[in-house]
């Protein structure tokens, strides 16, 4: 995080912390896909980290799977490196080329993308622990509003939760498949502003509303000092009479 996203967050956290208690409930315990930045937009690139916590009592977390479907057409995923994991990307040949979102042909997209905990690693047993794992993918499709990208979670003791329900109407499904939320296109847009840089995202638009902010912030810090210095002036007068 840049230092002026943190103390812009600093600032704001007084005020918003309330709310953000409220909407830590339940669906934190799911594996879910964030994005910590500027939505993704169609067509181009994204950093998606997928949060896992663990929720067996008597189990720790060994592997993580996250399934792409063919037809996004996803040429390119990287991740970042998690100590004690080893992480493999899957490309799957399909019998006839899909577009993807610039309209080009692809004929071996992403599939999955699996992570797996050396020996003796893992997400500890116990709901007290969580692990973060981090991608950027592209090229992103222009033919859909959202991702969804199914996870498979396996535990030491050999039990496997699949995190693939999509949610149809207001009641969020036990194991809800992780989401992403895709922009309209801008145009001329830098298809590059959303891509990881050390476990956060770089945004220009980011960037610039956190100065605009802080600007507006300052003048209203001077606006109350220039009134406090106007009242000790008029004090001052009359005193003096």
């Amino acid at each position: 995080m840049s230092n002026n996203r943190a103390l812009r967050a600093t600032v704001l956290a007084a005020t918003f912390g309330a709310a953000g208690l409220l909407g830590a409930g339940v669906a934190s315990a799911h594996v879910t896909a964030n994005i910590y930045g500027s939505q993704p937009q169609k067509g181009g690139n994204a950093a998606i980290v997928f949060r896992v916590p663990n929720e067996e009592e008597n189990a720790g977390t060994v592997k993580v799977e996250i399934d792409f479907k063919p037809e996004y057409a996803i040429s390119s995923v990287r991740y970042k490196p998690v100590p004690g994991w080893t992480a493999e990307v899957t490309k799957t040949t399909l019998p006839s080329p899909v577009k993807n979102g610039k309209n080009l042909d692809v004929t071996d997209p992403v599939t999955k993308i699996v992570f797996t905990a050396q020996p003796g690693g893992g997400i500890a047993k116990g709901d007290t622990e969580l692990q973060e794992f981090e991608i950027t993918a592209s090229t992103l499709p222009s033919n859909v509003d959202e991702l969804v990208l199914p996870a498979i979670q396996t535990y030491d003791d050999g039990q496997v939760v699949n995190w693939d329900q999509v949610q149809t109407g207001d009641t969020e499904p036990e194991h809800p498949a992780p989401t992403v939320q895709l922009a309209a296109a801008s145009s001329g847009s830098d298809e590059h502003a959303s891509m990881s840089t050390g476990g956060g995202t770089a945004s220009t638009d980011s960037t610039d509303d956190t100065a605009r902010w802080l600007g507006g912030a300052g003048l209203v810090v001077g606006a109350l000092g220039l009134g406090a210095g106007a009242g000790a002036v008029l004090r001052g007068r009359r005193a003096a009479k």
